[in-house]
């Protein structure tokens, strides 16, 4: 307990899944939590009354991740609220499953749109609130093994998630040449049970057993994760454990990307 002690950490697309796993972890740390979402505004305030009910500190605000303005809005509201950013978690994200030939101008946007530009606007401003405050932070960026492993039927995906991977080496280098106190690292989820899969298995036609068992077995661990295998990687790159740690790939996927 305390790893997160008097810092302040936002995540984005944190009403379920891993940004609920990631807020409940880093709440019980000892973060103040600023959780938000684009749509799912009751089940975000459910997560932020859950954590007081715990004896942490969070506090909601919506944000669409795509819009610069709502950026501004949404950090400077944390820095009101709390005092301060120290945290950001890029976790926001959607999966169509289309492959190159399927795919339409309209699915290609909108997943560049909230998983590439999203994260990019998100470090950006970040790094701007960040460098004021002369404390430790973090800017922790949500990619997926589909960087590295592609698959044909997530071909947008796979695109938004090779750019937050090359996008995070890039602010990396920046905020270490400008000797900003400010990391900047991804994650790489393997296949995770969340709320986001098991809409896919849906859209695709597909039983969670079907959708499930295919990426089983490119699982060499023997099984599909948990949002908190997620959440606790996360937590080891916003403390201060990982201070000599930036443009860094962590892959938390059961041995998918080993192959």
């Amino acid at each position: 307990m305390g790893r997160l002690d008097g810092k302040v950490a936002m995540v984005t697309g944190a009403a379920m899944g891993l940004g609920e796993e990631t807020c409940r972890v880093f709440a019980k740390e000892g973060a103040k939590v600023m959780i938000t979402t684009g749509k799912s505004v009751q089940a975000a305030q459910m997560v932020v009354d859950e954590i007081r009910k715990d004896g942490g500190d969070a506090a909601f605000i919506q944000l669409d991740v795509r819009k610069e303005e709502e950026w501004h809005r949404a950090l400077e509201q944390t820095i009101r609220t709390f005092g301060k950013i120290n945290i950001l978690v890029n976790n926001a994200g959607i999966a169509i499953g289309k492959n190159v030939e399927e795919a339409t101008l309209d699915s290609w946007s909108l997943e560049m749109d909230v998983m590439a530009t999203g994260v990019f606007l998100g470090t950006k401003y970040a790094i701007k609130y960040m460098k004021e405050n002369g404390e430790n932070c973090s800017i922790i960026n949500i990619s997926s093994m589909e960087a590295i492993a592609a698959e044909s039927i997530w071909f947008s995906y796979c695109a938004a998630k090779g750019a937050v991977r090359t996008l995070t080496k890039s602010a990396a280098l920046h905020c270490g040449g400008k000797r900003y106190k400010i990391r900047v690292n991804t994650v790489y989820p393997g296949y995770i049970h969340t709320p986001m899969n098991e809409k896919a298995a849906k859209d695709l036609g597909l039983s969670l057993e079907e959708y499930y068992g295919d990426a089983l077995t490119r699982h060499p661990i023997g099984y599909i994760g948990k949002p908190k295998d997620i959440a606790y990687a996360n937590l080891f790159l916003a403390s201060d454990e990982s201070l000599f740690i930036t443009g860094a790939d962590l892959c938390v996927d059961g041995g998918y990307t080993a192959q």
